[in-house]
């Protein structure tokens, strides 16, 4: 079972064709004792007049439209125009029950008169079993307005709403209750109470892998992050909360695990999650691991500023190195354990640089790679601004700031000025941040 069909499980969703019981006993044309109709022969009529009761607060020229039918066309009775009005005021939503009535016939002229009975409307609703900081985000979830006609389709939409948000936060065993009851303060309302038991967290007691040959279970244990099993009972700082958001990006990971490895072709074909007790459930996760790959040629395209050689020694990649996408990828752009391809160029100015790796062979094993190279125009800073500091002057930033207008551009003279204004002390590490805006067009950037 995949976990999109174990939630579908759990949320135990109810299909269903919504069509009150009254509904089918009102496709025909209500009439007096005294008058009946040949269904074998329908006769033509002309309406003469067409009313509307029930229908409270709502519009009867609206719903006159709806309904389709209007003082002076001719229908045919018994024939369509009636169930297909019946059918159209249905589609509304607005209403328990709906009948068409025939109030008179004089020579040909028919007269008609529709009556419904029209669903109460949403006065206030209220959560129970519950903080308040999860019923404020259950109202910015659901958007259940004043006014709202309340039909079952709405209370059961509702309840399934609140049991998904629980359940993708873990708690598999959730209970809603949505019950409805008369507002006695205002005329044809309701108040709606959710009452929410979310029972204990499920937690995960084992992870299972099959079809995996080249990795061991646990190193692919180890490269799911937040999704984990319980070891030990006194194991306190891993929960192992089955999430479906972090499962998900979890098979994600193990993936990229095995293209680190080599195994560019690897995949997780299927899972099954299921639980083996209240509150403790297994996973199954299936993978086809495929061939493991070696990166054989490297071939550089579009390079006038270094050789080949100058970029194959910082690319340091070497024919037989096992096959890595991610790691080829670092060591062009943003190495964080050293220099890349790009800084190369970037701390030279080559703002507009992209190095664009393209697999132009596999074979067997081997797999050739061509890097096509864009260098672009040098650029110069135009202008630097500060944005946030309301206590400390610019000027104090600015000493701290290697980068000057009219300088080529520097990443790492970027890097050193945000480290350095960081080491200030007057600003939150985590929320200072260096944007450069490029302008290709006459080759400057702003910082």
């Amino acid at each position: 079972m995949t976990a999109k069909k174990f939630f579908n499980r759990i949320l135990l969703f109810i299909a269903y064709s919504f069509l009150p019981a009254s509904a089918c006993f009102s496709q025909q044309l209500i009439t007096s004792d005294s008058i009946t109709f040949d269904y074998a022969k329908p006769q033509e009529y002309t309406i003469g007049g067409v009313t509307i009761s029930g229908s409270g607060s709502l519009d009867q020229s609206v719903l006159l439209s709806i309904a389709g039918l209007h003082v002076g066309d001719k229908i045919k009775i018994p024939g369509d125009p009636i169930a297909t009005a019946i059918k159209n005021l249905w589609k509304e939503g607005f209403f328990e029950d709906v009948k068409i009535v025939m109030t008179k016939i004089q020579e040909k002229n028919i007269f008609l008169e529709i009556q419904v009975q029209e669903r109460p409307r949403l006065s206030k609703f209220s959560f129970s079993g519950i903080k308040n900081h999860e019923a404020d985000d259950l109202r910015d979830l659901l958007k259940l307005n004043r006014g709202k006609v309340v039909t079952e389709n709405l209370i059961i939409n509702s309840k399934n709403e609140v049991l998904n948000h629980f359940v993708k936060k873990g708690f598999l065993n959730a209970k809603v209750l949505v019950a409805q009851r008369k507002d006695s303060a205002l005329l044809n309302s309701v108040i709606l109470s959710i009452a929410i038991t979310k029972g204990n967290k499920v937690r995960i007691k084992q992870i299972n892998f099959f079809g995996n040959t080249a990795l061991k279970s646990r190193k692919l244990r180890h490269a799911m992050k937040d999704t984990k099993q319980k070891k030990h009972w006194f194991d306190i700082f891993n929960t192992a909360e089955f999430i479906e958001a972090d499962f998900e990006k979890d098979k994600e990971k193990v993936v990229e695990k095995y293209q680190s490895n080599g195994y560019r072709d690897a995949k997780v074909v299927k899972d099954s999650i299921y639980k083996i007790s209240e509150d403790r459930l297994a996973i199954n996760i299936y993978v086809k691991e495929g061939k493991k790959y070696y990166f054989r040629k490297i071939t550089w395209v579009g390079n006038s500023k270094y050789s080949s050689k100058d970029l194959d020694r910082i690319l340091n990649i070497k024919k037989g190195d096992v096959y890595n996408q991610s790691n080829l990828e670092s060591r062009l752009m943003m190495n964080p354990n050293g220099t890349d391809v790009s800084s190369l160029y970037m701390d030279d100015g080559y703002l507009f640089f992209q190095a664009t790796p393209v697999e132009v062979l596999v074979e067997n094993d081997s797999i050739d790679m061509e890097i096509r190279i864009y260098e672009g125009k040098q650029a110069t800073i135009n202008k630097v601004t500060v944005k946030g500091n309301n206590k400390t002057n610019d000027h104090v930033l600015m000493r701290e700031i290697r980068t000057r207008p009219g300088q080529l551009f520097k990443r790492s003279d970027i890097i050193r000025s945000q480290r350095e204004i960081s080491m200030l002390g007057y600003f939150n590490a985590e929320k200072l941040g260096v944007t450069p805006t490029p302008h290709p067009e006459n080759g400057t950037v702003d910082i």
